[in-house]
């Protein structure tokens, strides 16, 4: 899916769900990770992760572009479009859009978990640590690798 594509998504998405035209541009994203799209308050411009632009996340995108179109349309209306205010919270559940960005794993795994030898709190590390320098931060005792 390319700008043109998606922009006529959000248009037609713009008009079912709002009955309110999407004026803007729309940018994609190949560093997102974390985030679903952003919204851009000066210019009215929409980013949306590319990773979502796959044919599996069709559904996750159809709710981030609704999260996105609620900031747009509540702040060109002068109503509350931040995430904490109740305006954008009932309209949000009313379009149906995500409130979260879905987890489709592009954050890094952590790889090693450690466990205390006296109180069994586990650890869990994307890198390896010093043993013989690390210890447990609740009961000061020596730490083992598990995996």
């Amino acid at each position: 899916m390319n700008e043109i594509e998606l922009l006529n998504l959000i248009q037609k998405i713009s008009l079912e769900s709002f009955d309110y035209p999407f004026i803007g541009q729309v940018k994609i994203n190949y560093r997102f990770k974390t985030t679903g799209g952003r919204y851009h308050l000066r210019d009215h411009h929409i980013e949306i992760n590319a990773h979502f632009l796959k044919k599996e996340y069709r559904q996750d995108l159809v709710g981030i572009i609704k999260h996105e179109l609620c900031h747009y349309y509540l702040h060109v209306h002068h109503m509350g479009y931040k995430h904490q205010n109740r305006d954008f919270k009932i309209l949000l559940r009313n379009v149906g859009g995500s409130r979260y960005t879905p987890d489709i794993g592009l954050t890094r795994k952590k790889k090693y978990t450690y466990q205390c030898t006296n109180c069994q709190k586990l650890y869990y590390r994307v890198k390896r640590i010093n043993l013989k320098k690390y210890v447990c931060g609740k009961c000061r005792h020596k730490l083992v690798l598990l995996k």
